[in-house]
């Protein structure tokens, strides 16, 4: 499958538009500086599209303002009537034929896109050059109101509000919520996609680069959403290993009574992140089948003012 390569020029001229929709801080312009093949992708097929669609709005500007300028009552130059003109065998061509070459254009590099990021099966990760040839990671994401909870299945150890991957190896995600509809996404990283009750969602990322890079939900959940974010450590393998032996050793575990403490709605204000050890086999689906058989985690009526006010006292000091 072939790519299409932008000159620096049409990528500037592609994304211009956008940049008027935030500030003026390039901190912020995730989706631009992508660190993974799938956040990458994702941004190509995002420019190939603008630049598409600049093929007809910019022409079509120019032919209002044309139009406009020329046709206008009191234009010094009088454009030729024709009462008796009713078809154009060219325009019915340029009308109906252009936006149908275009259409089917955009349709194919869609097609083409959509498969290579596709959540459950990213192509684009199987082509990867920075890929090294470990077996991929496995990542098991609980969303509760308002924190991530991180399990690593395979290493029987759990990190909260914070997300630690080894570079160039895959990772595989499962997402599932304990509550409400949240959205899982790295901008840099890997697409959003949605972690909802009751049910299993898939997604995969590489990181091309070692760095941290920024996380957080992405739908609207509640008193604490706005602090519902996490930090993503890209590192190297030795550097995985040692968190690795350091989150084992943690004194803090998970077993299903420990996470349905930590499940309580709690806004974390301070980012607290913290890792967990002798995590309990099979506690992803148990909280499916627990949310699938009515579990639920309640918000008291009191809660958010209670709780904001201790927050804010607690790290305003």
């Amino acid at each position: 499958m072939f790519r299409i390569k932008f000159p620096g020029a049409l990528r500037f001229l592609a994304l211009t538009p956008l940049l008027f929709l935030g500030g003026c801080s390039n901190q912020h312009f995730w989706l631009f500086n992508p660190k993974g093949p799938m956040s990458a992708t994702e941004l190509h097929y995002m420019i190939l599209d603008i630049a598409i669609m600049l093929v007809i709005i910019i022409p079509t500007t120019l032919m209002v303002i044309w139009f406009l300028l020329r046709y206008r009552a009191n234009a010094k130059t009088k454009a030729a009537y024709d009462p008796h003109w009713s078809h154009s065998n060219l325009l019915e061509v340029i009308v109906w034929g252009i936006p149908i070459i275009i259409v089917g254009v955009l349709g194919y590099f869609s097609y083409v896109g959509i498969h290579k990021v596709n959540p459950y099966n990213p192509t684009v990760l199987h082509s990867s050059k920075t890929a090294d040839t470990s077996k991929p990671l496995q990542v098991d994401v609980i969303s509760t109101d308002w924190q991530w909870l991180f399990v690593y299945p395979q290493l029987h150890i759990a990190s909260a509000n914070e997300l630690v991957v080894p570079a160039h190896r895959r990772v595989n995600f499962k997402l599932t919520s304990t509550t409400v509809t949240n959205s899982f996404f790295i901008p840099q990283l890997a697409g959003q996609i949605y972690v909802m009750p009751g049910m299993r969602t898939k997604q995969s990322l590489l990181a091309s680069h070692t760095g941290q890079y920024q996380g957080f939900s992405a739908a609207l959940s509640g008193p604490g959403f706005a602090w519902m974010d996490f930090k993503t450590k890209a590192v190297n393998e030795s550097e995985f290993k040692s968190w690795i032996s350091k989150a084992k050793s943690s004194k803090s575990h998970m077993s299903y009574a420990d996470f349905e403490k930590f499940a309580r709605p709690t806004v974390n204000i301070a980012h607290k992140a913290e890792v967990f050890s002798d995590v309990t086999p099979g506690l992803f689906t148990r909280v499916i089948k627990a949310t699938k058989h009515g579990k639920v985690y309640p918000t008291p009526d009191a809660m958010s003012e209670n709780m904001y006010s201790k927050e804010f006292k607690k790290h305003s000091n």
